[in-house]
């Protein structure tokens, strides 16, 4: 298992890896774009040069883009779902030119619409966004419920894979902290286990290609998306061993995306926690 976190790229995406291995990750995430602009960032051959450089020097061996928050491609809005194609086509550019995993999606909301149509909407931009770039995968994000945000559900999840053309690069990323918000129970082998089966029946793992590892600071089933740092929420360390030691997620990559104790970001101890939980949690399957 590859277990990283989001990272600035400040300064090139080079230096995200640089800010990787000062964590010591296996794998980062980062945001191709100012996420409080809709100006998409295109990366200079020098800026690719350097970033593959500066990964096959290190440990890191994975790399998710998360395209940024503003983006809705389910926004009744012509404008802002011309303005969410045009930054997720960019963010998908990106990920090919840097060979990464993947793009991570919050699909959007239907605000206080309907869901169905909203589905539809995201469906057609992210079907374009896939035909204007090339080879880096789409993962669409399980979402925590609040409001009218798609993707709270796995049929959800389905829904959206199916209105985007359901090609060979579209997939999910699994955040922790949103199954777990959204009604998901995932604190025991058992619990998840179950959890498992019913996306695999409805979705299919082999649409599930990447991960996010958040504790929770809401109840089950709150549909309030506040993560906190591993193990001092309501999942907890076990529940988050649990998590890391699930065999159908032995290959992918997971990323953290916690607040760390001063507010910076996940720092290198709670990397080590992580790996240490994973161990416990290994060691409790056998």
């Amino acid at each position: 298992m590859l277990i990283g976190t989001h990272v600035s790229p400040a300064g090139g995406p080079a230096k995200a890896v640089e800010r990787g291995v000062e964590r010591g990750v296996n794998a980062i995430q980062i945001f191709n774009q100012n996420p409080r602009a809709w100006k998409p960032t295109v990366y200079t051959d020098d800026q690719v040069a350097d970033f593959r450089g500066a990964m096959a020097g290190s440990d890191v061996d994975a790399l998710l883009i998360h395209a940024v928050y503003l983006l809705n491609a389910g926004s009744e809005d012509p404008e802002i779902r011309e303005k969410t194609l045009t930054s997720l086509i960019a963010s998908l550019r990106a990920g090919d030119a840097l060979g990464a995993v993947s793009v991570v999606l919050h699909p959007g909301s239907a605000l206080k619409g309907e869901v169905g149509p909203a589905i539809e909407r995201a469906g057609a931009v992210i079907k374009e966004a896939l035909a204007e770039s090339e080879h880096c995968a789409l993962h669409l994000e399980n979402t925590a419920g609040a409001g009218g945000t798609l993707g709270r559900s796995f049929e959800e999840l389905a829904a959206l894979i199916e209105a985007g053309g359901a090609g060979p690069r579209l997939g999910t990323c699994l955040d922790s902290c949103h199954l777990f918000a959204s009604g998901y129970d995932i604190r025991t082998q058992q619990g998840l286990t179950g959890v498992l089966d019913e996306y695999d029946r409805i979705v299919g793992l082999d649409r599930l290609g990447s991960l996010h590892l958040n504790d929770s600071v809401n109840g089950l089933g709150t549909n309030r998306d506040r993560h906190a740092d591993i193990g001092k929420g309501e999942i907890g360390e076990d529940g988050c061993a649990v998590f890391l030691s699930e065999p159908r997620f032995e290959t992918l990559p997971v990323i953290l995306e916690t607040p760390g104790p001063d507010k910076k970001g996940t720092p290198p101890e709670e990397i080590a926690l992580s790996r240490a939980l994973r161990e416990r949690g290994l060691k409790a399957r056998r």
